[in-house]
């Protein structure tokens, strides 16, 4: 193998540094930038750490971030919001021996991790949604 140095090739020639990998600026698809920034989301994950494994700056997973919660990229469908469903047991429920003429309205908001839920329940039915709630923790 014939290597050619455009310095003398006597004594010392200086230091010579091998990058590995991609080098420069990388261009990123949205569905990678929204990919980042939703796992950077989920809960015990830093975002330092998630930076490192992607080769990208926290700077960027923070835009990243504040775009996602902007609307301005889209969450990916892997970390869409699923559902379960809500199911109340009737029997377990217990059975007040005297009810109000009307039942009255209570306005109730359910937080779960970052999800808030606010509606309007009878208090008749109020013991129950806290028992399902907990239930489905």
């Amino acid at each position: 193998m014939d290597v050619h140095l455009d310095v003398s090739t006597i004594g010392y020639a200086g230091r010579v540094e091998v990058l590995e990998g991609p080098t420069g600026r990388r261009v990123r698809s949205e569905a990678d930038k929204s990919r980042i920034a939703a796992e950077s989301l989920m809960p015990g994950v830093q975002v330092a750490a998630v930076s490192r494994k992607h080769g990208v700056t926290r700077w960027q997973v923070y835009d990243w971030r504040r775009r996602l919660r902007q609307g301005r990229l889209a969450l990916p469908e892997s970390m869409a919001p699923m559902f379960a469903p809500l199911m109340v047991d009737e029997s377990s429920a217990p059975q007040p021996t005297m009810r109000p003429p009307q039942s009255t309205p209570a306005k109730v908001e359910i937080v779960i991790d970052d999800m808030v839920i606010r509606t309007t329940v009878d208090l008749d039915h109020l013991p129950q949604v806290i028992r399902a709630v907990r239930a489905s923790r």
